[in-house]
Formats: structure tokens, C-alpha cells, sequence
């Protein structure tokens, strides 16, 4: 396990912290996403979810598998941040009724 200054984990709390991208980071912890998907999961906006995601980006949290025009996202586990992110991800309860609802809402990928 690599070791951070506080800064570092600071920074990633911050990013980590917000409830949109936890679950992103939840969801993709073992499946792969495209954009369209977590616009769906999350009835929100496209620019919104490539927010969430420059910010996990900026982190070096996600992999980018491109397939033509879509990108799709799974963790990167090879991120300074990983250890730290997969410790708060095991926290979360898989009952989780957040998590749960997005997980309804998985539409197969359609772009």
C-alpha cells in the first residue's frame, strides 16, 4: 500500500465524498459503465455525470476504455488512491437503498 501526505488524501476525500461520485466509484468497482449509463442511473444531465467524472479522472480513479465515440469507466486499481477508495467502498452497505435504486435503473448500453 502506498503512503500519502495529507494533502493527497485530503484531495481525494474531497472528490470522494460527494454522494454521486461515491456511487459511481460503488458501481464500478466490479462492472463497467458507459456515460449513458450513469445518465440514466442517476436522472441527471450528460455534462453533469462528465463532471463527476473529470473530477475522479483528475484523481486517477477511472479507467477509460473508449469504443468509438463512448467512453466507458471501470476503477482503476492501480491508482496512489486506490487503497484509500476501496477501504470507504467496503464500507458501504450492498443494501444500500441509494445504491439499490441505481442499480434498478441499469439500462443496457444503447450508444
Amino acid at each position: 500500500m502506498q503512503k500519502q501526505d495529507t494533502t493527497d488524501v485530503v484531495a481525494c476525500l474531497k472528490v470522494i465524498s460527494d454522494p454521486t461520485r461515491l456511487l459511481m466509484l460503488k458501481l464500478i468497482e466490479n462492472n463497467e459503465y458507459c456515460v449513458c449509463q450513469f445518465v440514466d442511473m442517476f436522472e441527471t444531465s450528460q455534462p453533469a455525470i462528465s463532471q463527476h467524472i473529470r473530477k475522479l479522472k483528475q484523481l486517477d480513479l477511472l479507467n477509460e476504455n473508449r469504443k468509438g465515440q463512448w467512453r466507458h469507466y471501470s476503477l482503476n486499481d492501480k491508482s496512489s488512491h486506490f487503497s484509500l477508495v476501496k477501504a470507504v467502498l467496503d464500507q458501504l452497505d450492498h443494501d444500500d437503498p441509494s445504491l439499490k435504486e441505481a442499480l434498478k435503473k441499469v439500462q443496457p448500453v444503447k450508444c
